[in-house]
């Protein structure tokens, strides 16, 4: 990987999703449901795919291949991103998101054996600290009395997993024989296509809508979700350049951004696991630009 625009496409990917988690605290805080936070995560993805047409200088791939492969990727991630949804209302946070963060293991494993990646010893080493850095700041402290429904929460929890790991998978097999821009329109489109099954997920999405005013944080909400779709659309041209093996785990540590911003602006200090977490993320992030 001789060429480094993989390594500023990620990092352009890991500050601008760091940031979002730092402000993703507001929805919750104006009690924004999910399902609606899901339909301005999908409306923002809009501004970027015209942005990547215009690079594109208008050109789209209209082959029933490209077609299908943007269709893969935009239904693994906002698919993914609605069973998750679903899964948190029946399942502890604290042990879901560690759990989930784990989908680089999913890419690097596909991305070895069919796409017959390997890494140099730097980045190996990189790899497992990586791993170790994305569970360590993903990591919550659990509350005895969350509820906890069933054993459903387990199923959907392992599907977001697989979805994410898979997804990631196509995202770099898809940019082996279709422009990254085509790839990123058909992701938006297709994330857009299942808004309303966002909506009509729970009453949620309806009542909100309903209130006076609601547009308003609605809006802000948008704002906060655009950064999520700048970081995918460089995580595309990520893809494109580098290594599956490697570009993966590096996507997953944007949560250190997060707790730094939170101890720059709202002077939260970090816990002992997410101080181990941020140093490891900084070796691994080192390990893997070699």
């Amino acid at each position: 990987m001789k060429n480094k625009l993989w390594l500023l496409f990620i990092l352009i990917t890991v500050v601008t999703w760091g940031i979002w988690g730092a402000f993703s605290g507001y929805q919750i805080q104006h009690g924004i449901p999910d399902t609606v936070v899901y339909i301005a995560w999908a409306l923002s993805m809009l501004p970027c795919a015209l942005v990547a047409l215009i690079i594109n200088k208008g050109k789209l791939t209209f082959s029933w291949r490209g077609i299908g492969l943007g269709a893969i990727v935009g239904l693994l991630g906002a698919g993914g991103q609605l069973v998750l949804f679903k899964a948190l209302t029946l399942g502890p946070s604290y042990i879901i998101y560690p759990f989930i963060s784990m989908s680089p293991v999913v890419v690097i494993t596909l991305a070895s054996i069919f796409l017959k990646e390997r890494a140099n010893k730097w980045q190996i080493a990189g790899i497992v600290v990586a791993l170790a850095a994305i569970l360590l700041l993903s990591l919550e402290t659990g509350n005895e009395g969350s509820p906890v429904t069933g054993w459903l929460w387990i199923v959907l929890a392992v599907l977001v997993l697989l979805a994410w790991g898979i997804q990631g998978f196509f995202m770099k097999f898809a940019n082996e024989s279709m422009d990254a821009e085509s790839l990123f329109v058909y992701m938006a489109l297709f994330a857009v296509v299942l808004a309303p099954v966002a909506y009509f997920m729970t009453p949620d999405a309806a009542t909100f809508f309903a209130q006076e005013g609601a547009m308003a944080p609605f809006w802000s909400s948008f704002g906060i979700q655009i950064l999520n779709s700048i970081g995918a659309l460089t995580l595309v041209y990520a893809y494109r350049y580098g290594k599956a093996v490697v570009v993966s785990p590096m996507e997953g540590l944007a949560p250190m951004v997060t707790v730094l911003l939170s101890l720059v602006i709202l002077h939260v200090i970090p816990n002992p696991l997410q101080i181990a977490g941020l140093v490891c993320a900084a070796f691994a992030m080192y390990a893997l630009s070699k």
